[in-house]
């Protein structure tokens, strides 16, 4: 995270010297949101929305690639759906946000309070997650074997009331989707609750740029009901882990609780394997804290709204006519390029005001590559180019590249396929070599994330895989230490020697860290 003391960065703090300081300095700087004046609820800025959705038009291709088809649901759940599905329930319920009336009425006093005769028959719960009521409309939609599997999904928002809240990491309101399917067995919902997850990781790791671990849950971090749980966990860059996306195998519980059943191929009727997964607007939360530098937000060309931002050095009140057409030449001859398999987004900003504040306020913003264009460049057919990922020269100066406007138009798309792979592997790198295995005591498991380790990463372990009430032990000592388990990776060779905890054989391999 050092650099040389020469340079003078766009944030006011930088990320060693306070990450969450720096993390909320990024979002307002890069103007991607802003307080609502609700606690916990964000305005996404249009910088924000337009990465939100770049995700969404990517992830939403392949979503229906894979034959899931999309619906919409009610935002209000009626109370009686999630009493259903006691463990379910409880896991939401300290966070359910409850609609009691429906009418308002004068105090009295110039203020509003309900109306005691607007009491509605039965509490509508605003939807943290939508198991119960598409479980409702399955139950009806699903008669025979013919009608499976099921495969839904929806975009939507959700509120769960947090407590404790941070821009797109932890909201009381967020944006998400979350696909819901039915299946006639175990083997083929096991196999969709898979499928989504690698769904994710690729997703995490091409256009995201953010590498990712893939694996399962232990038995106390499953979603509320669940049979099994897996999640993709991202390394930020202050060592915390992210949870950053997850698909759950439902078993029969929530179909059994939604009478959600068919008809076999011997007219039986049969239980619905479900399940569901999803990401949300959390996922910006990651690639800020992936890819952010103390100037501000980097954002992967594959996600980034402009991919291009052309700016003509205009002086103050200065309409040069022959400089604005130059400039409007370049990003049409930009615009019919294609990148990373979609046509290049360019754009050139003609807002009044100094170039080196509309550079800078770019940078801030992450585009991934930054045209500046004088007066000199056009008449000799030049444009100065500055790559986001490669930013300072090693003499503290800005860097900035000249070179002829039909070579940089030729190789644009090279460029920004460089730059997505740059970004990747410095993330990966660091991840890497943030984590820390070896560890054989709890002596030393204490020493590294010891207060004076600022960012210590995550420790890879072999445990047993105990349950119940072992397993309960093993929590309430790393919750002693602010530590979680995250996840049980896909495909890790099986350990060696024996678990740190329960002193048992290991198993398989886990990763433990302090976490977002």
């Amino acid at each position: 995270m050092n650099k040389p003391a020469a340079i003078r960065h766009a944030l006011s703090v930088t990320r060693e010297a306070d990450f969450a300081a720096w993390y909320q300095e990024v979002i307002a700087e890069a103007e991607m949101a802003e307080e609502s004046g609700v606690r916990g609820c964000m305005v996404i800025k249009p910088w924000g929305y337009g990465i939100w959705e770049r995700i969404q038009t990517l992830m939403d291709a392949q979503i229906k690639a894979a034959g899931v088809d999309n619906c919409y649901f009610p935002l209000f759940i009626p109370l009686s759906f999630f009493e259903k599905e006691a463990k379910h329930v409880e896991g939401f319920a300290k966070e359910m946000a409850v609609v009691t009336h429906h009418r308002l009425i004068g105090d009295g006093k110039g203020g509003l309070v309900p109306d005691p005769e607007a009491k509605l028959e039965e509490p509508l719960v605003v939807r943290p997650t939508s198991e119960t009521v598409i479980g409702a409309a399955m139950s009806r939609w699903i008669q025979s074997w013919r009608d499976l599997p099921m495969l839904t999904n929806q975009w939507a928002n959700v509120v769960r009331w947090e407590m404790r809240t941070r821009m797109f990491l932890r909201t009381s309101e967020f944006l998400w989707q979350e696909g819901h399917t039915a299946h006639a067995d175990r083997a083929d919902a096991m196999e969709e609750t898979l499928r989504a997850l690698e769904m994710y990781r690729a997703f995490a790791e091409g256009p995201l740029a953010m590498p990712v671990v893939a694996g399962e849950k232990p038995e106390n971090e499953r979603f509320p009901g669940a049979v099994a749980t897996y999640s993709i966990e991202a390394m930020m860059q202050d060592g915390k882990a992210l949870q950053a996306g997850t698909s759950h195998y439902l078993g029969t519980a929530f179909a059994e609780a939604a009478g959600i059943r068919y008809q076999d191929r011997e007219g039986q009727q049969t239980l619905c394997h479900t399940t569901s997964w999803g990401v949300s607007t959390r996922m910006i939360g990651g690639v800020i804290m992936t890819h952010g530098d103390d100037d501000g937000l980097r954002v992967p060309p594959a996600i980034a709204p402009q991919q291009v931002v052309i700016l003509p050095m205009l002086r103050e009140n200065d309409e040069d006519a022959a400089l604005l057409a130059y400039c409007e030449e370049l990003r049409a001859a930009l615009a019919k390029q294609t990148a990373l398999g979609e046509p290049l987004r360019v754009l050139l900003d003609k807002r009044a005001g100094k170039a080196t504040q509309k550079r800078w306020a770019w940078v801030k913003k992450g585009v991934p590559l930054i045209l500046e264009i004088g007066g000199r460049d056009a008449g000799n057919g030049q444009v100065s180019v500055l790559r986001r990922d490669r930013l300072w020269r090693d003499d503290g100066k800005v860097n900035f590249a000249g070179e002829t406007r039909e070579g940089f138009v030729a190789r644009a798309a090279v460029e920004l396929a460089d730059i997505q792979q740059s970004l990747h592997r410095e993330a990966t790198e660091r991840r890497d070599a943030q984590i820390i295995r070896g560890i054989t005591t709890m002596a030393q498991l204490e020493a590294v994330f010891a207060e004076d380790q600022k960012y210590p990463g995550w420790v890879e372990l072999g445990w047993s895989r105990p349950t119940g009430a072992a397993l309960d032990a093993v929590v309430t000592t790393l919750k002693t230490l602010k530590l979680t388990i995250r996840n049980t990776p896909i495909g890790a060779p099986a350990p060696s020697g024996s678990c740190l905890f329960t002193g048992d054989l290991a198993v398989e391999t886990i990763y433990i860290a302090r976490s977002y």
